[in-house]
């Protein structure tokens, strides 16, 4: 997986698959049967936009402890590290991605603390914010993520949200405070989608 700039985000770089990457081979490898898709090997819209919108606007995570909720390949939790967070997790349940958050961290120079566990179903660690970008594809995904969200609201941490307004977004609880145009996955390198940020609101 040669190491590239991000479409859109020039400032961060990482590891980018393409067809002879072999990762469908990887995730064989891991649990004998069909593997999962590797999601986090590629750019998704949401991700890219809260990226951007961190580097672009360093305040909202600057001195922060700062929790990166489904990682992937890390452009969220990398941009709020590049912008001055005090201390940023990365959660991620896919085990081939925390290698390659690992690997993407060390190229970008920036310290993470990465969680392999499914933290959806306990209570929020001890952080100032949660980004989330692109968990709202599916149903009883969004449904878990939403209530992990409503424990972090419920301790008084902050909440921002990536997302090209997905089929499972909750938009009535969202404060809309940025739109881009950025690639996202399945699209053809030239093209993009707008995508926005989001502040999360309590019930």
């Amino acid at each position: 997986m040669p190491v590239a700039e991000v479409p859109s985000l020039p400032e961060i770089l990482l590891h980018t698959s393409h067809p002879a990457s072999g990762l469908w081979r990887l995730a064989e490898s891991i649990d004998g049967g069909d593997p999962e898709p590797p999601y986090w090997a590629y750019l998704w819209a949401g991700g890219a936009a809260l990226a951007r919108y961190i580097l672009e606007q360093p305040q909202s995570v600057r001195g922060l402890k700062v929790l990166d909720l489904g990682a992937g390949s890390g452009i969220i939790a990398i941009a709020a590290a590049k912008a001055g967070a005090s201390h940023v997790l990365a959660a991620e349940i896919d085990q081939n991605a925390i290698a390659a958050l690992q690997l993407n961290a060390a190229i970008n120079n920036v310290a993470l603390t990465l969680i392999g566990d499914d933290l959806t179903s306990g209570s929020p660690p001890a952080v100032d914010l949660v980004v989330v970008g692109d968990l709202f594809y599916g149903p009883e995904l969004a449904s878990r993520v939403i209530a992990f969200l409503d424990r972090c609201l419920d301790a008084g941490i902050n909440v921002l949200i990536g997302d090209p307004e997905r089929a499972h977004l909750p938009v009535d609880r969202l404060e809309l405070i940025a739109e881009y145009f950025v690639p996202d996955v399945g699209q053809v390198k030239t093209s993009t989608v707008k995508s926005s940020v989001f502040r999360l609101r309590p019930r």
